[in-house]
Parts: C-alpha cells; structure tokens; sequence
C-alpha cells in the first residue's frame, strides 16, 4: 500500500502546480455557474455536487502528496515571495482542507435531499448554492494562504458569504442575529487590518515565513505587543473566551445546516489561524502562558453555559465553544506533542459537531422543534435518529474508544509531558469539562430521547411545516401537524457519513495520529516552511517558474519524518543557523542534528 502510494505521489508531483490552485478555482467557478443557473435548480445542484466531490478528491490527493514529498508551494503567476502571492500544501493545511471538504460535502448534500423533499417556490435555494460555494472558496483561501494579507482575503470571503447564510428568509430573529454577527465580524476584521498595519510597519513585509525571520530581531516588548494584536483578530473568530459571546446568539437562529457548516468550520479557521502565526511567526512563544489561561476559561465558560440551555442548537453552540479550548491547550503547550493532539482534535471536533447539528435539523424536521420542552419520545418515534445522535454525542463527550477520548488523552498526555503546575491545571479542568459534556450529552438523551413527550411541558406544540432554509415561526397543535413522511434518504446518508467518518477516525487513529504528528513537527520546523516559500534568499526574490528552483529536496518528506516525536518540553528559541533562509537544506537532517541546532 505504501509503495503504490509512493508511487502515485510519484507520478502526480510534477503535476502539483496544478492542484494546489483547484481547491480554491473549483468553487469559484461553480459559484458562477450557480449564478448563472439560477433559474434551474436542478443545474445548480447537480453544479454544488459534483463540484464538492472533486474539490474533495483533490484535497485526498493533496495530502497523500504533502505527507509523502513534504511541503508544497505554489508562487502564483512565477512571482516569488514575497513580492508574489505564495500558496503553501503542508500536512496542517492540507489536513484541514480534506476535513472541510468533507463536512462541505455532506451539508450540500443534506441541503439538496432537504430541498428537493421540502423546498418550495418561496425557499432561497437560488440564493444559497452559490453563497455556500463561495462561503467553501473562503476558507479554502485561509487554509492555503502564505501571507497574511491573503488570509484575511479569505476570511472576508466566507465571512460575506456567512452574512448571507444566517439572514436566509429574513425573519426578525435571523436579521438580529445577522447585525450582531456583522457588527462583531467588522470588529474583528478591523483589528486584523490594524494588526497587519503593525506587523508591516514592524518588519516591512506580509508574507509568514519572512515575518517570522524578521520578527527574530524585533525587541520581545513590541513582538508581544502585535502578536497580542492578531490573537485579538484570531480569537474572536476562533470563538475563544472572552471573545465568544456573540456566537451562541448567531448561530443557533440559522437553519440546521448552516449552523452545521458554521460550526464545523468556520470556528476551526480561526484556531488553524492561531497555529499557523503561533509555529510560523512568533516562534518565541512569548504568549503561551496567557493562551493556557484561555483554553481554560474558554473550556469551562462554555459548557457551564451549555448547562442551562434548553433549546437543542444553543446547547451545542456552547459546546462548541467549550471544546475550543482544547485546541487552544494545545497550541498553548508549544510543543509538538501537543500541536499534533490539538490538530487532532479539531479533525475529529469538525466531524462531530457538525453531524450533531445535522441531527438536529431531522430532529427538527420529524418532530417539528429542537427545543427540550418540547421534545420526548425520539427513541421510540425516529430509533434511526437516536443512533444518528447517541454515536457522535458519547463521542464528544470523550468515552473510549472514540476519537473524541483519543484526542483529548493526547492531549493531556502532552500536557502532563510539558510538566508545568499551569498544565495541570489545564488538566484538570480539561477532565472536568468532558465530564460535563457528557453530562449535558446524557441530558438531552434522557429529554428529548427517552422521556414521553407528554411530559414535556410544551410537548403539545410543534412547527407547522418542515423548512429548509427559511425560518417558521408558525406553531401548532402536534395532533394538527401534517404528517412529514419518511426522511429523505440523502439526509440520513450525510449525516450517517459524518458519523461513520467520526467513528473511523477511531478504527483509523493510527494513521491519522502519525500524520498530524508529522504535521506538528513540520509545522515547528521553521527551518523548513521559510526555505519552501522563500528559498535561497528571502531578500532577493527572484521569478521562478519551475517548482524545483526552491524545493527542499525531501528535508520535510515521509522518510525524514517518520521518526519518534522530540522529547516534549517548551518549544526553544530558534538560533540563526537554524532559521536562516539563505542557504539550501541538505537532502536528509537527523534528529540528533535537529537537536544540536535547535
């Protein structure tokens, strides 16, 4: 298996010019032919569909070739960097770009099978296909981006999208909670334009890998000062504490489906932001203790909300919240055992989440509410939707031998490794918070699954009709509700597909464990990522249009990666000699000559 791979990285590499761009061309122009096909519905669907699939296989095949070859850079238009827009295939972003096209394949794929059963003439689908495949253009863009100019290109670019997702059918609530999403995004993207102000005025250049060089010799004072700057940015789309009180007033008042892509995604932009400025520009660390502090807070801030909760989707809002700060734990530990348990998590956190909103919405859909005191007698009514539920909730609450345990004894075993009084700290609120998310799991189980809905207090009471996009605020007597039919079978296969992709992660935890060990170690290998994107010299950029002019002549590939992880401890400083960009990396680097040079 592994030498037909090879060999398939073989036959693709000189090829790989060409697919790093697709992940971002695909959508862009399905979103035109969208538009263009507005007036047929069934074109813009068929468009949606296969658009995804191949964005997908694409993606597969991206991570095949950078786990294999290592590090990918694409200079658009032979400009290098950092005059030229720099494009960058490692293992994190690649990574994260195969589990996102995952979940924007199963939520198209829902939306279709959901419109094509309940859609009528007054549903926006014209509207939504091609906003969600500009929405999916964006953070394909952040994931790909080698410069910080264009990350933020990309998130305005599904955050526009998202404004236009969330006020689907203009109701009053959706239109509130879309002021209040716009309003705090502006926020967000003005501190970010104000953080890229500084760190040109600072170092005098946007692209990471230069910033990263350059910020060597900036004083530790004014470092801080702008890291703290773009963390601000960052975290308030990562949802982090205290920056998170906007998103479970957003997002729960969208339909099921886009609150399923929301959650999944957009959240983990943020925190895949995070990483890449923490291991690509400020290498030094010099917020991490700070960072410890958060993921703390963010944990048990969110799930003691989640505990009040009676509605469904706001219940998991706060859940998504809480869990972030996993992810933030383990940036936080600065090393590689933690980066690679926090780069983990959120694969197996993209997954579930969003399969547990797309629960909802059929939950929605066949009993005609998400709220607990309506809610009672799933388990006997829908026994296909309480499987759909039961598997991914006992995951996220972390019982063995889920991906949801794995991850966070990943975790807390690079916590405990790391060995400060803080970390466990950490761990301790780390297993106070999983015990909490089961709780809360367990809770809506014995609700909405277990209790009659006679006991409900307002079990008497559902949604006139089924909607896919648009809001119903239409309440009637349960006796009264039309008879909804069976549930479209594309609508069970997605969200069985996210569930089954969740439980594989457990069957194949192994392999994935072993690539995002390799992705943590390549991504603090500054060494590496500079000589990729900048090659020889970072201060004479020059236009190449062959690839090989700068590649690293397999430093990051499979076979000098497969080694045993460092010893877990803070990351230190990088010195000169390592982190110069201004000499070529030799073929092959030991540990033993990693360590003497960091």
């Amino acid at each position: 298996m592994t030498e037909t791979i090879a060999a398939l990285v073989r036959a693709l590499l000189p090829y790989v010019s060409y697919l790093i761009p697709l992940p971002i061309i695909i959508p862009a122009l399905a979103a035109v032919l969208a538009i263009l096909c507005a007036r047929r519905v069934n074109a813009q669907r068929r468009i949606a569909f296969f658009s995804l699939l191949t964005m997908a296989a694409v993606n597969a095949t991206l991570i095949f070739i950078a786990d294999t070859a290592g590090i990918q850079t694409l200079q658009v238009g032979g400009w290098d960097a950092p005059v030229g827009i720099t494009l960058v295939a490692d293992r994190l972003s690649t990574v994260m770009l195969f589990t996102s096209s995952v979940v924007l394949f199963s939520v198209m794929w829902y939306a279709i099978s959901q419109g094509v059963r309940d859609g009528t003439k007054d549903q926006p689908v014209a509207v939504f296909l091609p906003t969600y495949m500009l929405l999916t253009m964006g953070v394909n863009v952040s994931f790909l981006a080698g410069d910080l100019f264009n990350l933020y290109v990309g998130f305005e670019i599904f955050l526009v999208a998202s404004y236009v997702l969330l006020t689907l059918g203009a109701s009053q609530a959706r239109v509130r909670a879309g002021v209040g999403y716009v309003m705090v995004s502006m926020a967000s993207s003005l501190i970010f334009v104000l953080a890229l102000g500084y760190i040109y005025a600072t170092v005098g250049t946007m692209n990471m890998a230069q910033i990263g060089i350059r910020m060597e010799d900036v004083p530790a004072g004014t470092r801080t000062a702008v890291f703290s700057v773009l963390l601000i940015a960052f975290g308030i789309k990562a949802a982090i504490f205290p920056l998170d009180a906007w998103l479970p007033d957003s997002y729960p008042t969208a339909p099921s489906l886009v609150t399923a892509v929301f959650a999944g995604l957009l959240t983990k932009v943020g925190v895949y932001a995070i990483i890449r400025a923490r291991t690509s520009i400020f290498i030094n660390g010099g917020l991490d203790g700070l960072l410890m502090w958060v993921a703390l807070a963010t944990m048990l801030v969110g799930i003691l909300g989640a505990i009040a909760q009676s509605d469904i989707k706001r219940l998991l809002s706060f859940t998504l919240v809480s869990h972030i700060g996993y992810m933030v734990f383990g940036v936080a530990l600065g090393t590689a055992q933690g980066l690679s348990g926090a780069i983990f998590y959120a694969v197996h956190h993209i997954l579930v989440q969003t399969a547990l909103f797309l629960v909802v919405g059929l939950i929605e859909r066949q009993a005609g509410t998400s709220s607990l005191r309506r809610l009672g007698s799933l388990i006997y009514s829908a026994p296909l939707i309480a499987i759909l539920y039961f598997i991914p909730a006992i995951n996220l609450g972390g019982i063995p031998p889920f991906s949801g345990f794995l991850g966070k004894i990943m975790l807390l075993q690079a916590g405990a490794n790391e060995g400060s009084w803080l970390s466990w700290v950490l761990i301790g609120g780390a297993v106070v918070t999983s015990l909490l998310t089961l709780y809360v799991m367990v809770l809506v189980w014995a609700k909405g699954f277990l209790r009659d809905r006679a006991d409900a207090p307002e079990g008497h009471l559902a949604m006139a009709r089924p909607s896919p996009l648009s809001e119903v605020t239409e309440y009637v007597e349960l006796e009264k509700r039309d008879d909804v039919g069976r549930l479209p079978f594309g609508m069970l296969a997605s969200t069985s597909l996210l569930v089954i992709a969740s439980v594989s992660m457990s069957f194949l935890a192994g392999p994935i464990s072993g690539v995002t060990t390799r992705a943590a170690t390549s991504a603090q290998d500054d060494s590496i990522y500079r000589y990729a994107v900048l090659g020889d010299s970072s201060d004479n950029p020059t236009r190449h249009l062959d690839p090989k002019d700068r590649y690293d002549n397999g430093a990051d590939s499979l076979e000098n990666r497969s080694g045993p992880l460092p010893e877990p401890e803070p990351a230190a400083p990088t010195t000169e000699a390592s982190t110069s960009a201004t000499a070529p990396l030799p073929t092959s680097v030991s540990t033993d000559e990693k360590e003497v040079a960091r």
